[in-house]
């Protein structure tokens, strides 16, 4: 039996934008995107967010008008059906679980992990947290 964490897709992208109002506006424009959460604070960079999208792609924009250089993923997040599973297989593997563990929203779990590259990778048991 397969025992890998069943990731369905890529669930959000975390992103330091140097404009926070530019940059939803440029994806509202081009994809039609929402705002699905007007203030995304607090948050761990202590900085203005906003989370956009649609049913499909979900974008949390942290504002860092001074971020260098251009670009700056501060984590991705992986949908995983199996979600129950994750802490045991982390273990397993030896891969360090950040912040002390689950994190509990309104709607959902997440669990943060460093992948080999020093990535922080979001395994979240809803698509979305339910937004």
């Amino acid at each position: 039996m397969n025992d890998f964490l069943k990731a369905t897709a890529i669930d959000h992208i975390n992103m330091k934008v140097k404009n926070l109002e530019q940059s939803v506006k440029f994806y509202k424009e081009l994809f039609g995107f929402e705002v699905k959460v007007e203030d995304n604070t607090p948050n761990k960079l202590n900085v203005p967010s906003k989370i956009i999208g649609n049913d499909s792609v979900i974008l949390c924009l942290y504002e860092v008008p001074d971020m260098s250089p251009e670009g700056g993923i501060t984590h991705f997040g992986f949908h995983v059906r199996n979600f129950e599973q994750v802490s045991n297989k982390c273990k397993e593997l030896g891969v360090e679980i950040l912040y002390g563990g689950e994190v509990t929203f309104d709607n959902s779990k997440s669990v943060y992990i460093k992948d080999v590259n020093g990535y922080v990778v979001e395994l979240s048991e809803i698509f979305g947290g339910g937004l």
